[in-house]
């Protein structure tokens, strides 16, 4: 009962997760759209950059790491090296986690404990490490729905032809969907689609006690039904037994409230002090649902042997402790910083360019970039979701100088304990974006501006060419555009720009450039395909 119960509120918590964040990335967006919108009669002024080369102005005193250190070279093998790195010390960390369940399923059931055994079954139990691969890569829902769907079938195949003929190919299918079924049924149901995964797995837990307080609701009234209490006859002459029902499973949540917002204040403020990272997050996450499924199974024999199930978690502190030795320490230097420009309302584009070029420079480098709507499923994180869901997005804002030297101060420059740096952002309205843009010039040592589809219309655009022509020292701006490019208006802005100044890559047809072309430029290696 009691474990039928606990996948029943796990579904239920999933489906209200899914609901909770379309409904949060639905509002975030319209506020975002208003605050943007809203004229300020302020006197604006922008400060003159420094007589020096962006590649290496100082940070603003006021950031976390501030050096007069020029950035370290970074190439395409750099990025590469942190990619494949990161993937290998996740799978390793996988794999001893499942290893680790293995051993503790074959104790807990007597079963035999050999080599070939839990290899096997430690083989399909990795399938964990799939989200944080899609998650890095961003790939597609379709692929990320396939991976997981192939590494079913496979673990269902492997196990039925490594058991005895005394178990069925049924029995196997039944035991697997229940281990494994569930479990990705629910992870995949977080992580599909832009808003659902970036905002849907940090509401689960909320929505998970929130259930909880409405079972213990019901259940309160069951009991007082069992034992025919007057409070039964009281509430049959106010509500309908359905209505009643209702009444029982949702006014636990005025209580519950309290605790989840405080626990959705706390992740806020762990993830803002990097003390968890949105990687880990979903790691732990993935692996809790994962492990939930066997300690199902556990709870109707002892309670003790289903929390035992979870003892492969105590790994991933420790995993991340090593990550953060190993991979922290091949950093050398202070990272470059990358400013992103792009054509507003061109989501499509900009989003296939982030979730391709941004998320691998991340690896390797700092991303700064004016907040817009067009990437808001990419770049909302935990702070922002309960920094909107308490009414103070308007505090994100810059109306003037003042706040944007205070954003600046919030930036995070240092890296997770993954060694993957953070997107951070200058949330302006209409009026300000121009002062936050010279900021952002004066901090950055390289420029990517996505100009596809660019027209002599798009006056912001034009002026960020300005900007950029008229940038003192030797900084590098990577241009993206195509066919649909008024390349006659772009050269016109940057006509006073020294002739190395910037890197024009042509996309031929639908199709985009290669993420390695566009990583190359970024990073300044000397083979770039370019159209100057």
């Amino acid at each position: 009962m009691l474990a039928g119960k606990i996948a029943t509120l796990l579904i239920i918590a999933t489906v209200l997760s899914l609901i909770g964040a379309l409904i949060v990335a639905s509002r975030y967006r319209a506020a975002m759209k208003r605050l943007m919108k809203i004229p300020l009669d302020l006197p604006l002024t922008v400060e003159p950059a420094a007589d020096s080369s962006v590649a290496t102005s100082p940070r603003p005193r006021a950031a976390r790491t501030a050096t007069d250190v020029p950035p370290a070279s970074i190439s395409l093998n750099d990025n590469t090296q942190a990619h494949r790195h990161l993937v290998g010390a996740f799978l390793g960390l996988t794999i001893l986690m499942a290893l680790t369940r293995t051993l503790i399923m074959q104790i807990a059931a007597d079963g035999p404990i050999t080599l070939l055994t839990v290899a096997t079954l430690g083989a399909a139990y990795s399938w964990p490490v799939i989200p944080v691969i899609a998650v890095l890569g961003r790939w597609r829902r379709r692929h990320m729905v396939g991976a997981l769907l192939l590494w079913f079938v496979a673990a269902v195949a492997l196990l039925s032809w490594r058991t005895t003929e005394t178990v069925s190919f049924a029995q196997v299918f039944q035991w697997m969907l229940f281990d494994i079924g569930l479990p990705l049924v629910v992870v995949t149901s977080l992580c599909l689609g832009g808003a659902t995964r970036a905002v849907g797995p940090w509401l689960a837990p909320l929505f998970i006690l929130l259930c909880w307080s409405s079972q213990a609701g019901v259940d309160l009234l069951a009991r007082l039904v069992n034992e025919q209490s007057h409070a039964i006859d009281w509430l049959l002459r106010y509500f309908s037994p359905v209505a009643g029902i209702a009444l029982f499973a949702l006014l636990p949540w005025i209580i519950a409230w309290w605790p989840v917002r405080a626990i959705g204040r706390r992740l806020a403020k762990a993830y803002s002090e990097r003390q968890i990272s949105e990687l880990f997050y979903l790691f732990t996450a993935v692996w809790t649902i994962a492990l939930t499924g066997p300690a199902l199974g556990a709870i109707p024999g002892s309670g003790w042997h289903a929390l035992a199930y979870f003892l492969p978690l105590l790994w991933i502190p420790a995993g991340a402790w090593l990550m953060q030795q190993t991979i922290g320490a091949r950093k050398n230097g202070r990272p470059p910083t990358l400013l992103v420009l792009r054509v507003f309302q061109q989501d499509a584009n900009v989003q296939d360019l982030f979730d391709r070029v941004i998320e691998r420079w991340r690896l390797t480098g700092n991303t700064v970039l004016i907040a817009g709507t067009d990437l808001l499923d990419r770049t909302i994180d935990v702070e922002d979701i309960f920094t909107f869901l308490d009414g103070r997005l308007g505090e994100r804002f810059i109306h003037h100088s003042d706040d944007l030297a205070r954003r600046l101060a919030g930036f995070e420059w240092q890296s997770d304990v993954e060694g993957r740096y953070r997107v951070n952002e200058c949330y302006c309205h209409d009026s300000t974006w121009k002062l936050a843009l010279a900021e952002l010039l004066r901090i950055s040592d390289v420029i990517l501006m996505d100009l596809r589809n660019f027209q002599s219309a798009n006056e912001g655009c034009l002026h960020e060419l300005r900007e950029l022509a008229a940038l003192p020292g030797h900084a590098r701006v990577v241009v993206l555009i195509n066919h649909h490019t008024h390349l006659e208006s772009a050269r016109a802005a940057t006509s006073s720009a020294p002739t190395d100044r910037f890197v024009w890559l042509k996309q031929e047809g639908d199709a985009p450039l290669a993420t390695t072309q566009v990583l190359a430029a970024l990073c300044g290696d000397a083979q770039v395909s370019a159209d100057h």
